[in-house]
């Protein structure tokens, strides 16, 4: 595999509003609504922030997976999507591994599978193909436009086993992890000890974190060490 990146991150939530609200704080531009997700029992939002993209995603009905992932624990990190040049391989090595993918799609312009969270644990891994490599379908047709400035740099995964969730990802994504991190093309994604396996830090880079402490604060929220809660994630505000 040529490289992997961290291309996409995703809240389920009970309520847009945690949408709205991560916009506010990051200073996002406008949304995406895909039909698309109404698949899966979904209503979403999509933000591009520089060629990477924050979503929320909220059921429409509690028998949904996302829905389901709510009563279990509630607002949280629901989904990690990851960019290849070589999802043909990353499909090979899955079914090696026997990790299920329970959704696949081929279209001219992407091709994802997504695996499921119980092969890999903590979260849904999706490992998509982009074509062009510049191109997200999942972004809208005209995302460039409503880009914000920014970068998603990592994310932290909450595990009994770090070291051990880290190697199953790492297979799955054909990446070598050192201990409980994996270094990926753009970000890096850290397993840490916690008593809840969950998808719960996301690390945002934004042009000033200052300002975004202090929209954050307007809102009602506790920014403490760079980092404010929004939809049941830690979201790290890096300069």
């Amino acid at each position: 595999m040529g490289y992997v990146r961290l291309r996409q991150l995703v809240i389920a939530a009970a309520s847009l509003e945690v949408a709205e609200t991560l916009a506010n704080v990051l200073g996002l531009g406008e949304a995406f609504l895909d039909p698309g997700v109404a698949e899966f029992g979904l209503v979403n939002r999509v933000y591009a922030i520089g060629d990477q993209f924050l979503e929320v995603v909220v059921p429409t009905a509690l028998t949904a997976p996302a829905g389901r992932f709510l009563a279990r624990g509630g607002d949280g990190g629901y989904m990690a999507i990851f960019q290849t040049d070589d999802l043909a391989a990353a499909r090979a090595r899955a079914d090696a591994l026997k990790i299920r993918r329970v959704w696949n799609i081929d279209l001219p312009d992407i091709s994802a599978s997504h695996l499921h969270p119980a092969d890999v644990g903590a979260a849904i891994v999706s490992i998509d193909e982009a074509r062009p490599a510049a191109s997200w379908r999942w972004g809208g047709p005209d995302w460039e436009k409503h880009a914000a400035r920014g970068k998603l740099t990592g994310a932290v995964i909450h595990t009994a086993d770090p070291e051990g969730m880290a190697a199953r990802w790492g297979e799955a994504l054909g990446i070598t992890p050192k201990g409980g991190v994996i270094q990926l093309a753009d970000a890096t994604l850290e397993f840490r000890p916690g008593t809840e396996e969950r998808l719960v830090k996301f690390k945002v880079s934004v042009p000033d974190v200052g300002a975004a402490a202090v929209r954050a604060a307007r809102r009602g929220l506790d920014v403490v060490n760079d980092e404010v809660q929004i939809g049941g994630v830690g979201i790290v505000l890096v300069g």
